[in-house]
């Protein structure tokens, strides 16, 4: 498989852009054009296997991204299985693997193994944990050895890694100046300053920028460039450290575009629902609208165990206004690692934002999907209803427990209103 933009810009249709243009319902012409452009990323390293490749970007369907992964305290690879496959079968279009627990390089192969759909990793993580273990800190971690990392992430195919090329010494001292509620709430983010304030020197994904882009170019890995500096609190949202940090990335965005590597920009967080369409306007004229990447957003801080309704929420705006993927939020979130559960609930609700995102943005698929349940809805088709939902087995548990069958449900019984009438108004 080639370097799909290299491709791309010599109006070469790879194999993953057929793929994407007809999963999608678009022209792959046009689609190759935009993916020249920079303003769609095809999510497949070349040395993926076994997958179905995804399209990010302009014109196309919101996606839904789902995070998975160990932790120190918690490592059970036979869990991760089960969540990427609640995950895949709730309907996720791809899965990021966060372990910082047990052998990384073991449970990243296996669910890149099994994956069938794009996955993201974020190499810091594993550059972090492999400084603690041989230099007892963090801070002692060698920028080549974060390089090795990210060269094995590409080695082994994933599709897109997160980076936060954007954190600086300049970025850090504004942070400083100005004050945070939360500070910084990125881990990555995190161990980056960490590491530049004790060894006073610049973030080496900026610094060496030139040395990433090689390694991504070389699989043909989507940078997605993190948002290490993202606002952890609706306090926080669209602060000054954001928005430096969004101008430095829209640099670093052009930058990878001339070098043949595609890009995504990640945004946040925490935002009020009054600022979302301000951040997607922001990332699409600062990044030349390159794909962007939302966590959420979730539009308040106090409602922990539901957060993925607060994300579901702010992601639907945020579809509607321009973003172009959406990483869920769990019931777990800012409590704890999500199980398997937690995982199907999260990609649900997203996948329900995202969906009302294409609806409003006149996506054909969506709509005509939205006609087909009403319809059914009309003829009180069950069945039908059931092809059409978005969880249908949650229609069919829902019917057999309240002993339901033929025509009616147990909100109205004989009373239908669509019953009443349905004589009447014959399409």
């Amino acid at each position: 498989m080639s370097n799909q933009l290299i491709a791309a810009k010599a109006g070469e249709i790879t194999r993953a852009m057929k793929t994407v243009a007809q999963n999608e319902g678009v022209d792959k012409d046009w689609l190759c054009q935009r993916v020249a452009e920079g303003k769609i990323a095809i999510l497949a390293n070349s040395r993926h296997r076994h997958f179905t490749p995804k399209g990010v970007g302009q014109g196309l369907s919101v996606k839904v991204n789902a995070n998975i992964g160990t932790s120190p305290e918690m490592v059970d690879i036979d869990v991760e299985i089960e969540k990427l496959k609640m995950a895949t079968k709730a309907g996720a279009d791809t899965v990021m693997d966060l372990s910082t627990g047990g052998n990384l390089d073991e449970i990243r192969k296996i669910i890149v193994t099994q994956a069938g759909i794009p996955v993201g990793t974020v190499p810091i993580y594993q550059a972090a944990v492999e400084a603690v273990k041989k230099r007892r800190a963090i801070t002692n971690m060698i920028p080549d050895e974060l390089f090795e990392v990210i060269e094995k992430h590409g080695m082994d195919g994933v599709d897109f890694i997160t980076v936060h090329c954007g954190v600086t010494q300049k970025s850090i001292e504004r942070l400083k100046k100005q004050g945070r509620v939360t500070g910084i709430v990125s881990r990555g983010g995190a161990f980056l300053t960490e590491w530049m304030i004790v060894n006073n020197r610049e973030n080496p994904l900026f610094e060496h920028y030139d040395r990433l882009l090689k390694i991504a170019k070389k699989y043909d890995m989507t940078l997605s460039l993190g948002d290490g500096l993202r606002p952890g609190s609706i306090a926080d949202a669209t602060d000054r450290g954001q928005v430096e940090e969004l101008i430095i990335l829209g640099e670093l965005c052009e930058e990878a575009i001339r070098n043949g590597v595609q890009v995504m920009i990640e945004g946040p967080g925490h935002i009020p629902i009054n600022l979302i369409e301000t951040n997607i306007l922001l990332q699409k004229k600062l990044c030349n609208e390159a794909p962007f990447y939302v966590l959420g957003p979730i539009v308040t801080d106090i409602a922990p165990g539901y957060d993925h309704i607060t994300s579901a929420i702010g992601g639907a705006l945020a579809g509607y206004y321009g973003a172009d993927f959406l990483c869920y939020v769990t019931p777990s979130e800012h409590l704890g690692l999500p199980t398997p559960k937690d995982v199907w609930d999260g990609v649900m609700v997203t996948k329900i934002a995202a969906h009302a995102a294409d609806l409003a943005r006149g996506n054909k698929k969506a709509l005509k999907l939205d006609e087909a349940m009403s319809t059914y809805r009309k003829a009180l088709d069950w069945e039908g209803q059931i092809k059409c939902a978005i969880d249908p087995d949650k229609i069919k548990d829902f019917r057999k427990e309240r002993n339901l069958h033929d025509d009616v449900c147990s909100m109205c019984g004989e009373y239908c209103a669509m019953k009443i009438v349905k004589d009447y108004f014959k399409k």
